[in-house]
């Protein structure tokens, strides 16, 4: 019970700012099915909200953290954050967030029963066609304690992935990664947006992904 109070007190001091209104979120549906179909825990921020509030999650979010929908939208991502939550990687994450750059963390978080529990944390922009900032994606894969070196090795297997693409799917890749959409792909690399639509699913197929936030995940994990 004490351990569940240290978790309540420390999330109420890190939600300071009031949740956004339901009725304010309305997120379009390119940005759900990014998620949806993840077998990843990954929800969707909107940084031009009020304190970047989640605006879609998936069930693997749901079931990870023990909360319902509805207790999730509209609220910032640190509201998992706890007592044991370590300081230092949620300035990592905020300085990604206020920076615009993918960023890639092992912290500490805690469950809606007040279970603590570690995890990978990836948050990694999305842009729209005229190069301004849409969305954040954010991502949880659950770590087990003490055994830290899933951690690495997930980054390493990423690494491993990526080095079977061709250079020119790597370069999809790495745009994808920083959150270019199709559009603004084909410009930076001066090809026709259809071509950008083949390398990518082509990426896709070779990697076994399922969805586009699944190909950001990897090449954040490996670092391209």
């Amino acid at each position: 019970m004490d351990s569940i109070q240290s978790k309540a007190d420390a999330s109420d001091q890190a939600l300071q700012v009031p949740p956004v209104s339901l009725a304010d979120i309305n997120p379009p549906e390119w940005a759900v099915n990014l998620i949806a179909q993840s077998p990843i825990a990954s929800v969707i921020s909107d940084p031009r909200l009020k304190d970047n509030p989640i605006i879609a999650v998936n069930q693997p979010f749901i079931e990870l953290t023990g909360y319902a929908e509805d207790e999730i939208l509209g609220r910032n991502c640190r509201f998992l954050a706890g007592a044991g939550t370590e300081p230092w990687l949620t300035e990592l994450i905020r300085e990604g967030v206020q920076d615009h750059r993918p960023v890639l963390v092992e912290i500490l978080n805690y469950k809606k029963d007040g279970s603590a529990f570690r995890n990978a944390v990836l948050v990694a922009p999305i842009y729209d066609s005229d190069d301004e900032l849409l969305y954040f994606l954010g991502m949880q894969v659950e770590v087990d304690e003490g055994n830290g070196g899933i951690f690495t090795a997930r980054r390493s297997r990423a690494a491993q992935l990526v080095k079977t693409l061709s250079p020119r799917q790597l370069e999809v890749t790495k745009l994808v990664a920083q959150g270019l959409r199709n559009k603004e792909i084909a410009y930076e690399l001066g090809l026709a947006e259809k071509t950008v639509k083949m390398h990518r699913g082509l990426v896709m197929e070779k990697l076994d992904l399922r969805t586009s936030a699944d190909l950001i995940r990897i090449a954040v994990e490996a670092g391209i």
